[in-house]
């Protein structure tokens, strides 16, 4: 994999000045230390699994193939919700995280791109973060959710909802709860959702003749439910399957036909059946 030039001024331009996003991500990951103060409990780790579970599915189902790519249509009511439920996770609004995708994808590995790991594995994985690169909003990539008010209002105050739910949890089952649902369980999420950054384009198999380094990963598939078959998502980036054989386990697609079946999604798009013979072929 070759380092083009704007991958290396990325690399260069490692910054930890802009504190509103260095701080409170390093702040979380140190508090992970807090579960041996804190203890563990049956109760604290089904919290745990729970919200995990939760946050994955807000990111890779709602704000990934819903708000980025429009893999299925849905009321307006329940996108706000799916919206929420990816605030939830800590990685920031709405706008912010389906703009940098979307320039992901129009960039994938090549110059431009913000996270490739051609930049270096911890750069795709985290280290793009600690850039100023990571800070600003492309307004110009979101203008079908920045017309939406409740995505704006979710965009401004996505921190009123990842500390209220801190302090539910607080007021339920004290600061266990809060190590083990809050925090714990959002360091996960994020390692698991900046996987398909990192490890998926870098180990794993490709089928498809696409223009990037994009690999299917089983065991990011599973922790993101469906979102580490990254290359056939790279190569058909519209389709709410992303498992396109069937053993490749996509769990946000199982349950996006239970929601279709009982109508609150509908529309799911999918590859067209030569990319799932191609794939069933391989």
């Amino acid at each position: 994999m070759l380092l083009t030039a704007s991958h290396a001024a990325d690399v260069a331009r490692y910054s930890p000045r802009h504190l509103a996003f260095v701080v409170p991500l390093v702040a979380l990951h140190l508090s992970c230390l807090f579960v041996f103060v804190v203890g563990a409990s049956p109760l604290a780790v089904s919290v745990f699994v729970g919200t995990t579970v939760v946050q994955v599915f807000g990111i890779t189902a709602g704000f990934h193939r819903l708000l980025a790519h429009h893999s299925y249509r849905t009321s307006r009511f329940f996108q706000c919700v799916m919206a929420l439920l990816g605030v939830l996770a800590g990685q920031n609004g709405p706008l912010w995280w389906v703009a940098h995708h979307r320039h992901h994808h129009a960039h994938a590995d090549r110059e431009g791109d913000t996270h490739s790991p051609r930049a270096g594995f911890f750069w795709s994985h985290m280290g793009w973060l600690f850039s100023e690169r990571s800070i600003p909003l492309r307004d110009d990539l979101v203008r079908d959710l920045a017309r939406l008010p409740e995505m704006l209002l979710l965009e401004r105050y996505y921190y009123v909802v990842t500390l209220g739910y801190a302090g539910l949890l607080y007021v339920i089952g004290g600061w266990q709860l809060v190590v083990w649902g809050s925090v714990l369980s959002t360091v996960f999420t994020y390692h698991a959702i900046w996987s398909a950054n990192s490890v998926c384009h870098r180990f794993g198999t490709r089928r498809f003749p696409t223009n990037d380094d994009s690999r299917n990963n089983f065991l990011v598939a599973l922790v993101t439910l469906g979102d580490g078959w990254h290359h056939n998502h790279h190569f058909s980036p519209y389709s709410a399957r992303h498992g396109f054989r069937w053993w490749e386990i996509d769990i946000n697609y199982a349950v996006l036909r239970c929601l279709a079946a009982i109508g609150v999604v509908w529309d799911l798009r999918l590859p067209p059946e030569r990319v799932t013979r191609a794939a069933a072929a391989s």
